[in-house]
């Protein structure tokens, strides 16, 4: 018996610590950029105020039920590099090697993550799994930063599991990790918010080429059956569902 308690309570204390951290990074990247977007006099969601709060409410009750299922997988990661040293996440960098290898992982698992999410969200606009479980995001009309996690619980959990189950297959510096976290967390964030944060010249040149932006992912909530990527256009335009960009306010 001490045994299993000893072996269960890494893995529950490594579950409620992630869980803890997604509520509170959360709440720090929606609610931050949210507050942003108030202070430069934008309105971003529907129009009428009433519509307005009561979609955020919902955007912040189906994140919040996302974040407890983010925990999960998370959970078993932390737990599974602190405590069982399972995972190939990296204390060390290891020399000249594993610094050539730090900027290599963090897009390595980008990529991997970005193919994993076009194709599963391209999946969920089929008609039976939009209808039964991503209109749940895109009840969002328009999406505010808010709407990051705002996922039904079955895709909540297909979204969750990639990095976790990478960090068990693929070498990488717990630093790194935190890149590729950040990333995935600011992008989700900002590219819902409603305006565009990058200036015009680098939406419209070699990087709103190949990296998704705001103005990018909001033709996505308009036209619902293109721009399906989540870092990269790549996916989108090897498979001709690139679209191109959205004109805020249009």
């Amino acid at each position: 018996m001490a045994a299993l308690v000893d072996f269960w309570t890494p893995l529950l204390i490594g579950t409620v610590q992630t869980m803890l951290i997604v509520i509170v990074r959360y709440f720090a990247a929606s609610g931050g950029f949210a507050w942003w977007t108030a202070r430069r006099g934008i309105t971003a969601g529907p129009r009428d105020p009433d519509r307005r709060r009561r979609q955020i409410r919902d955007e912040i009750r189906w994140s919040l039920v996302s974040a407890l299922i983010y925990g999960l997988p998370a959970g078993l990661m932390i737990a599974g590099w602190r405590f069982y040293g399972v995972t190939q996440i990296q204390w060390e960098l290891g020399g000249l090697a594993g610094l050539l290898w730090w900027p290599v992982s963090v897009l390595l698992y980008l990529f991997l993550h970005d193919s994993w999410f076009y194709w599963t969200h391209r999946w969920m606009h089929g008609p039976r799994l939009f209808k039964a479980v991503h209109a749940v995001h895109h009840a969002s009309k328009p999406p505010t930063a808010w709407a990051a996690m705002s996922f039904h619980p079955w895709e909540a959990l297909s979204g969750t599991l990639l990095i976790p189950a990478l960090a068990f297959l693929i070498p990488i510096h717990w630093s790194a990790l935190g890149v590729v976290l950040t990333i995935a967390t600011v992008m989700g964030v900002t590219n819902h918010m409603g305006w565009e944060m990058f200036p015009a010249r680098w939406v419209n040149g070699w990087f709103g080429r190949h990296v998704i932006t705001a103005s990018h992912h909001e033709e996505h909530h308009k036209r619902y059956n293109c721009n399906y990527g989540l870092y990269f256009r790549f996916w989108d335009q090897l498979c001709g569902t690139d679209k191109g960009l959205a004109k805020f306010g249009a």
